[in-house]
């Protein structure tokens, strides 16, 4: 059987109803950061994405490189198809990542292009 794996979530995926439509449950997780990386709004064109999120704007993290900058979320615990839902999930401008979060664990992130501002 597959190990499970982690990931850090900060925006939808939070979300409960986000996560019964995509795991079919609610998951438990834990606090934690994620250093040198900072927020930026993204338009959600895909309709399915929106009806279940609830929202046409969520939010991407985007690298800045500056140790100061963080982001809050929560790290879960998924099954290898579980990721390969949340893959569908996120739209094609995300790209899943793999970090060292502030407590140190080190868990899949879906990201967007560095800062350039």
């Amino acid at each position: 059987m597959a190990e499970d794996v982690l990931l850090f979530s900060y925006g939808t995926l939070r979300q409960g109803e986000v996560q019964r439509a995509t795991y079919g449950r609610l998951l438990e997780g834990r606090a934690d950061a994620l250093h040198g990386y900072r927020l930026a709004p993204l338009a959600i064109t895909d309709p399915e994405v929106v009806r279940i999120s609830g929202k046409a704007v969520h939010t991407i993290a985007r690298r800045t490189g500056d140790p100061a900058d963080r982001i809050e979320g929560v790290v879960f615990r998924l099954t290898a198809a579980e990721l390969a839902a949340t893959d569908r999930y996120e739209v094609d401008v995300y790209a899943r990542v793999e970090v060292a979060l502030a407590s140190g664990t080190r868990a899949f992130v879906y990201v967007g292009p560095d800062w350039d501002g």
